[in-house]
């Protein structure tokens, strides 16, 4: 028999594995000043359809995993995330449909939150995306001054879009 993965739990609070986040635009350069050193990732979807997407990724440290994404809103879906094998990881690269994600997420704490600043690569170069997850619907966090405009919700924004290849990575960078 197989050992059953562990899921990661992205917060401690909910007994059920929901993700809630909103999405903005980055304002120049500086959040740099309070970001850590950042991690590499390297992200590709096996299945990816209108409400769920299963996606795999690599990240710069040696870890792997592979995370299922259900729900209709861009704001609160069910998420499930699951340390994997490093080795099963980069083979199941090779199967996902569009092209694998590559960019650079740094932390930033702000104000009881911690951000996490997407610096995208390759075919998205330029492009730079905060992200907060929050505790409920009704958290509502202090927008830092390098954040920019609102994006949550707008599919072209989103890492599944622009890796198969529905958004368009030089015009998001010409809109940001």
């Amino acid at each position: 028999m197989f050992p059953s993965p562990k899921p990661i739990s992205n917060c401690e609070s909910e007994p059920m594995a929901k993700e809630i986040e909103r999405k903005f635009l980055v304002s120049g350069q500086r959040w740099r000043t309070f970001a850590d050193e950042g991690i590499a990732i390297r992200q590709a979807y096996i299945v990816a359809q209108d409400d769920r997407s299963l996606r795999v990724r690599i990240y710069g440290n040696g870890q792997s995993r592979i995370t299922l994404k259900v729900g209709h809103t861009a704001l609160v879906r069910d998420e499930y995330e699951f340390e994997i094998d490093r080795d099963e990881a980069e083979d199941m690269l090779r199967h996902a449909i569009g092209n694998v994600i590559q960019k650079v997420r740094y932390k930033v704490p702000h104000e009881g939150h911690v951000w996490e600043v997407d610096v995208y690569e390759g075919a998205h170069r330029g492009l730079v995306i905060a992200e907060v997850e929050l505790a409920s619907i009704h958290d509502d966090p202090e927008l830092p001054n390098w954040v920019g405009r609102e994006v949550t919700g707008e599919s072209q924004y989103s890492n599944q879009s622009m890796a198969l290849g529905i958004s368009d990575g030089a015009r998001l960078h010409q809109l940001a």
